[in-house]
């Protein structure tokens, strides 16, 4: 009887260990104390970036893939001028729309950047993946930066490098 509560006990102490993690891409910063009510202004430019992501490469063969942590950086380049972001769309490999990060318009302010994380665990977007981001910023503004960096670390091998958007629009 003493080994099989025993036993159950370890049993239950292993269970426990195994708790399932949870995304944080999936719940990303609380967008809404960015949240900006804006009527159409003719006064701003609009702009649609891409940004490339990889939450995954290719390692060995095109049959085996290594995990990565992305961070998007979104970024306000502009010293003096407050942006706008309508728009921070995650696409997968084949161009399947998994989240949009924000229903509703934000700010950035002068200099200010904002970050989503892509979790080392998250593969959902694949080798492939990528942004779409829309902006309004008033004219003569410099444009806005958004950046991926990706990095993983195993032991005491590190990968990491960088990609930056282009406008589409």
């Amino acid at each position: 009887m003493k080994k099989i509560i025993l036993l159950f006990s370890v049993v239950l102490v292993l269970a426990s260990c195994l708790q399932e993690k949870e995304i944080s891409s999936i719940h990303p910063e609380n967008w809404a104390k960015r949240k900006i009510t804006m009527k159409v202004q003719d006064s701003l430019e609009y702009g649609k970036s891409y940004l490339s992501i990889y939450s995954q490469i290719y390692s060995s063969s095109e049959h085996k893939t290594h995990n990565l942590t992305a961070m998007v950086s979104l970024r306000n380049t502009s010293d003096v001028d407050t942006i706008y972001l309508s728009k921070a769309e995650y696409f997968d490999t084949h161009g399947v729309s998994l989240r949009n990060y924000f229903s509703h318009p934000i700010y950035l302010a002068p200099l200010e950047t904002a970050e989503i994380i892509i979790d080392e665990m998250d593969v959902e977007g694949g080798t492939g993946s990528n942004f779409i981001f829309e902006w309004q910023a008033p004219k003569d503004c410099p444009e806005p930066l958004f950046e991926g960096i990706m990095n993983s670390t195993v032991g005491q091998q590190g990968l990491s490098f960088t990609t930056q958007s282009r406008r589409i629009k």
